[in-house]
């Protein structure tokens, strides 16, 4: 099914609210005035598969409803060498909750604070996505517990020996004087521009 206009904006508000909107707010949404047209229009989005209601009779999306709204088009390459030509393709749609979240019980988010690994080129404001992990290997971007204080590093182990390497020449590393717990692993980096 192609998708229509009430679809792109039920998709739109719940982009943007996170909830799926009430029939009153469908009325607002699709210029309506009765609530009689909003059924209409939900029992057919019902048939399509894309949304379905609750035991209290809410709207709640389907599979394919949460695939559109976490889905963005993907149209081929870019070059980021000498300018070329590009024809711009429907290649295909990435979902980016399948690209960047492979266990979304344990993966979280956190915001950047400081400048210790700018030469990985994660900046002060990104976004980090992590996966709780307690073991990393060497040279793995992790989330630390190093004498009992939080830090992302670089994980560095020789032998027994086991310490967080900045990657910021300003910045030495850290040899823990107690412990050193891996808490999660990088995933990806978001940066807003």
């Amino acid at each position: 099914m192609a998708k229509n206009i009430y679809q792109e904006k039920i998709e739109d508000f719940y982009s943007k609210n996170k909830r799926m909107p009430t029939y009153s707010e469908m009325m607002g949404l699709f210029n309506f005035k009765s609530k009689n047209a909003v059924f209409r229009v939900v029992e057919k989005l019902i048939d399509a598969g894309l949304v379905s209601k609750d035991h209290l009779g809410r709207l709640i999306p389907s599979e394919t409803f949460a695939e559109n709204i976490t889905s963005i088009p993907m149209l081929g390459f870019v070059t980021a060498g000498f300018p070329a030509t590009v024809e711009e393709e429907l290649a295909e749609t990435i979902n980016l909750d399948n690209l960047l979240v492979k266990n979304k019980a344990s993966t979280f988010m956190l915001e950047v604070d400081g400048d210790s690994m700018t030469d990985a080129h994660i900046e002060k404001g990104d976004m980090v996505l992590v996966e709780k992990a307690n073991v990393a290997k060497d040279m793995q971007i992790v989330i630390a517990e190093v004498d009992g204080e939080f830090t992302m590093k670089y994980f560095r182990k020789e032998g027994n020996k086991v310490w967080l390497q900045p990657a910021n020449k300003n910045y030495k590393s850290i040899y823990p004087a107690q412990s050193l717990n891996v808490i999660a692993i990088l995933k990806a980096v978001i940066r807003k521009y």
